[in-house]
């Protein structure tokens, strides 16, 4: 059992390490940073999406800017579109789930907000159609996506794509990434 640990340790490192190394995702992550940055300083928000463990990871960034992630400062907008049971439960019955997250985006996103897509397939057609919508009212579209990006890549402004087999080292290189660009936009607004 020990090895099968430190397999599943290497696995992650191994994915992380690819990652680190990808000059492409590097800029990327650069440009996704100075995208927040100049949303909020525009006053606009950011909204984030995803399904089953991305649920949570939108959750989770979506905490880490409106609390805070390692500085004392004034709370960022920032919403995860995977929080309210209502809206998700009316929407999914009503229109079906395929609409759960673009009606969201049909209430709330404008023109300079800022929309993450997290997709380890890339092929999530709820996420799909939330970032089309949003795509056409102006917001600028980022994916935190895995395998090849999938369906949703070519709707996104900024693909950020972990091309790695397994599906939990991807959640976990979009949290590292996901962490990267709190703690930057944190310093690079309040410091």
């Amino acid at each position: 059992m020990k090895e099968d640990i430190k397999e599943k340790f290497m696995q992650s490192i191994e994915c992380k390490t690819k990652v680190i190394n990808d000059d492409k995702i590097i800029s990327q992550v650069e440009e996704v940073c100075n995208k927040l940055i100049e949303c909020y300083k525009n006053g606009h928000r950011v909204y984030i999406m995803g399904n089953g463990g991305s649920a949570a990871d939108a959750q989770h960034f979506s905490a880490e800017l409106v609390g805070r992630y390692m500085m004392e400062r004034k709370g960022l907008p920032a919403v995860a579109f995977t929080t309210d049971t209502s809206i998700l439960t009316a929407v999914g019955n009503d229109y079906g789930y395929d609409d759960v997250f673009r009606r969201q985006t049909e209430a709330l996103v404008e023109k300079g907000d800022v929309v993450f897509g997290i997709s380890t397939s890339g092929n999530s057609k709820n996420i799909y159609n939330a970032l089309k919508l949003a795509k056409e009212i102006g917001a600028t579209t980022i994916g935190f996506l895995g395998k090849t990006g999938g369906t949703c890549k070519e709707l996104c402004d900024i693909p950020i794509v972990i091309e790695y087999p397994r599906t939990p080292n991807i959640q976990e290189a979009h949290e590292m990434i996901m962490h990267t660009i709190c703690e930057i936009v944190e310093k690079k607004l309040y410091e």
